[in-house]
């Protein structure tokens, strides 16, 4: 099992424990999860007009980044690559979308909900959980069934090699982007401050430049994770505010976001 699914099955068993150890007695249920996991497996038929028009749109600009964009940034990165590849704001955004990070959030807010029992933390810990969970889950399947190459195999931009096991052959989507703009896009849908709004996509920026950067990605993979994050964090979000139910809305903040404002 390479290293990636290994990541992956822990990340899931550590916040489907979580989930369970510290909202099972609260409105937070496996059976919720359950029936919203169907909702969203069965979105797809549920789609418009233009829901295909934004996949088609998001299909098209990797596409076009793939063709245009690629090789012309590595190669331009690969120039000074050495100056910052250690440096804080580059490890920051390599951290910010590694696969324990949404635990650690899970885990700060879930813990600070129970203490202050606050729906609002409440609400961003399962959120993060469940979104970072689908996110996972439906990047994975996109790099096994690519498997196209990283940028530092030098196989070029267009070598591809479907259903590969091997983490060297899953590069498309980005899995640190789309674990952090799933992240970023639950705080910016959670906090009220436009300007912070706005802020918590600050690591999830630094998280599509680092991948880049360090040549673990190629820059039309950073924008496929980027939206698949995006879209998906979006989606469950949608879910408990549009219906506010079974996840309560309440006009109570966390504690960070009322000394924010």
């Amino acid at each position: 099992m390479d290293t990636t699914l290994k990541k992956l099955y822990l990340s899931l068993f550590l916040i489907i424990l979580c989930e369970s150890s510290l909202f099972g007695q609260l409105k937070y249920t496996f059976s919720q999860f359950g029936s919203e996991t169907a909702s969203i497996l069965k979105q797809p038929a549920k789609w418009e007009g233009s829901d295909y028009l934004k996949f088609g749109l998001i299909g098209a600009t990797s596409f076009l980044l793939m063709q245009t964009a690629d090789e012309p940034i590595r190669s331009a990165v690969l120039r000074d690559q050495n100056r910052y590849y250690k440096s804080v704001p580059i490890e920051f955004g390599r951290m910010w979308g590694e696969l324990y990070a949404p635990i650690v959030l899970f885990g700060g807010f879930a813990i600070h909900s129970l203490i202050a029992d606050d729906i609002g933390t409440r609400k961003i810990a399962y959120e993060i959980g469940q979104a970072s969970l689908y996110a996972g889950a439906l990047t994975y399947i996109f790099k096994v069934a690519f498997g196209r190459a990283r940028p530092y195999t030098n196989e070029g931009h267009s070598s591809f090699h479907p259903f590969s096991f091997n983490d060297d052959f899953h590069s498309s989507p980005g899995g640190h982007n789309a674990a952090a703009f799933t992240i970023s896009t639950v705080l910016s849908r959670n906090v009220k401050p436009t300007w912070l709004k706005i802020l918590v996509y600050l690591p999830a920026a630094l998280t599509f430049i680092s991948r880049v950067y360090q040549d673990k990605h190629w820059t039309s993979d950073d924008f496929s994770g980027a939206a698949l994050g995006y879209v998906v964090a979006t989606w469950v979000v949608d879910l408990h505010e549009n219906n506010k139910s079974p996840v309560e809305m309440s006009s109570i903040y966390p504690l960070s976001i009322r000394i924010a404002l």
